[in-house]
């Protein structure tokens, strides 16, 4: 099998093939890219102006074809540059995620301007900053957003302000109706693949978040990243079960279709699912807020193709009580990304009714999107994987001094390429420590097997030091996730007096089962040495935190949880 996907993929990127490899120039190193990438995320999106009559966006009962997106886009675009917005400015989106939010990241694409992604969990002040950090100068927003903005707009009289979905628009902001008055046209303009595309706020741990500038060149160069991890994964796994390689590129009869089920200002749902399934002239379905209810509604009334979130989006669909009742044999992945996918959740969804198969991809903000994927076969095969390495990386592991290390030894993992971000934002130092003559530090221990294929042990500051053994977080997860009552988890640290930190864990049970703390440490005893099993374990009433990518907040629990109230 790994073989057969070895041979497929010297094949895939031959020297005149789709994906063929070439070097580039990037920040004075030489890199690899994808040959065939166009120049832009404005090429990208004239180039599905052919998907014409099909669906292209839909929000409850409003549906956008890609005629009257292309047409939609044009207005916002010409209206942008009407009111002084130029190539390099800065346009700030701050909605949750309403069919708008794609229309203006296009359109602001395609005139070289630069999209921020506001966080729409921002408060205030948080807005404050970003839109100081980025230096916006317009700022497009919903009614939530607006009554924020309005809290510290003295700060910032030079900012145009556009409505959107707000019915009583303030004097001092435009309406989103007036901007759609402008006339269809396009303007004109040359856009360089090394222009800022975008600026997505990372989600870092501690201090004010960070705006990674992602380029065209890189964001282009993910989108046809994804197409080639599926594309193959999926080939290589019918050679080697002597059957005809799947068309994907055409779609086959059914139009592809899928959920914007996380936040669009995150690489996630923007980089790897929305422009993905723009291209192969796929339909999003966004939802107002995630329910997986709704969600199976969504699947079934829309003939959702692909479901791609976050890995507990994905075992909330399995474990809903609607999932044995609604249709979902349209459904051929349920995909992972933004966090790791447990392996006992690829066995569930293999296990699970219908043809869906598991998939994930392991990326971040800082590489515009994905690094390594892994799907079907290669991920049912390797579970704990977190996919092959995409071949237009070179990929590292690195030891405390900075050292390579052979192949299969744990360290930090580096990367480098043409997706690789510019830098942050008005953060030299932070660039300068984090790329590194191109290699970029992605901050996450692992290592690379023989078929390279990365695994991930955890992040380099998200491990426990107890009484100093190393204890990786992600793997006592891992064992917890295998006890059949524990529905949510998350492993941190907890300072202790005589080791330094300990082991904690906070647990939603399962509906219907009520695990004690003692059982779980047992439990975990038999999957891991002693001195891995939580010291403290916090068994909650609640759902865990989340934060808006819909990963677990650590840092609110670690800070929130009292260790008098563990058992």
């Amino acid at each position: 099998m790994y073989k057969a996907l070895q041979e497929t993929i010297a094949e895939m990127t031959a020297p005149g093939q789709m994906f063929s490899i070439s070097e580039v120039e990037v920040g004075g190193q030489t890199v690899k890219a994808w040959a065939m990438a166009p120049n832009s995320l404005r090429d990208i999106w004239l180039s599905t102006a052919g998907h014409a009559d099909k669906d292209y966006l839909v929000y409850r009962d409003e549906r956008w074809t890609y005629k009257q997106a292309h047409e939609e886009v044009a207005r916002i675009a010409n209206w942008l540059v009407a009111n002084g917005i130029g190539q390099h400015d800065r346009v700030a989106i701050a909605m949750r995620n309403f069919p708008e939010w794609m229309l203006c990241y296009w359109a602001i694409a395609s005139i070289g301007a630069v999209s921020v992604g506001v966080n729409a969990w921002w408060v205030p002040e948080e807005l404050k900053y970003g839109l100081k950090d980025s230096g916006t100068k317009l700022l497009i927003c919903d009614k939530e957003r607006l009554a924020r903005f309005d809290e510290v707009r003295d700060g910032f009289p030079d900012i145009k302000v556009v409505a959107v979905r707000v019915e009583d628009v303030p004097a001092w902001a435009t309406p989103w109706s007036d901007v759609l008055k402008a006339e269809p046209v396009m303007p004109e303009v040359t856009i360089d693949p090394e222009h800022d595309a975008c600026i997505f706020y990372t989600s870092g741990t501690t201090g004010s978040p960070k705006g990674a500038q992602l380029t065209h060149r890189g964001c282009v160069n993910n989108i046809l990243s994804v197409v080639f991890g599926t594309m193959s994964q999926a080939t290589a796994q019918a050679k080697s079960e002597g059957k005809a390689a799947p068309d994907l590129l055409s779609g086959g009869k059914t139009q592809p279709a899928s959920i914007v089920a996380t936040p669009l200002f995150h690489v996630t749902a923007n980089n790897c699912l929305a422009q993905t399934a723009t291209i192969g002239g796929g339909t999003l379905v966004h939802m107002h807020k995630w329910d997986a209810g709704e969600a199976l509604r969504i699947i079934e009334e829309e003939k959702i193709t692909i479901f791609s979130g976050v890995p507990t989006m994905s075992r909330e669909i399995i474990n809903h009580p609607d999932f044995a009742t609604r249709d979902t044999s349209t459904l051929t992945a349920l995909n992972g990304g933004g966090a790791a996918v447990q392996p006992d959740l690829v066995g569930k969804i293999d296990q699970a009714k219908g043809g869906a198969r598991p998939g994930q991809g392991y990326g971040m903000t800082e590489v515009c999107g994905i690094i390594s994927t892994s799907a079907g076969y290669f991920l049912s095969d390797k579970p704990s994987s977190a996919g092959m390495v995409l071949p237009i990386y070179d990929v590292k592991c690195i030891d405390k001094d900075g050292n390579p290390l052979p192949t299969g030894e744990t360290g930090e993992i580096c990367v480098r390429g043409a997706q690789v971000i510019k830098g942050y934002l008005n953060r030299p130092e932070a660039t300068a420590e984090t790329i590194v003559d191109g290699w970029l530090h992605t901050g996450d221990i692992g290592y690379v097997d023989e078929d390279n294929f990365i695994y991930l042990v955890d992040r380099a500051k998200d491990m426990v030091l107890r009484g100093g053994e190393n204890v990786y977080c992600s793997e006592v997860e891992t064992a917890l996730y295998k006890h059949p009552d524990v529905a949510e988890c998350s492993v941190f640290s907890v300072p202790d007096e005589r080791l330094g930190e300990e082991v904690g864990a906070a647990i939603f049970p399962a509906p219907g089962t009520s695990p004690t703390a003692a059982e779980l440490r047992d439990f975990c005893k038999t999957q891991l040495a002693a001195y891995k099993a939580p010291r403290y374990i916090w068994i909650l009433e609640e759902p865990l935190p989340r934060n808006a990518s819909g990963k677990f907040v650590k840092r609110t629990l670690q800070e929130g949880l009292d260790i008098s109230n563990a058992a």
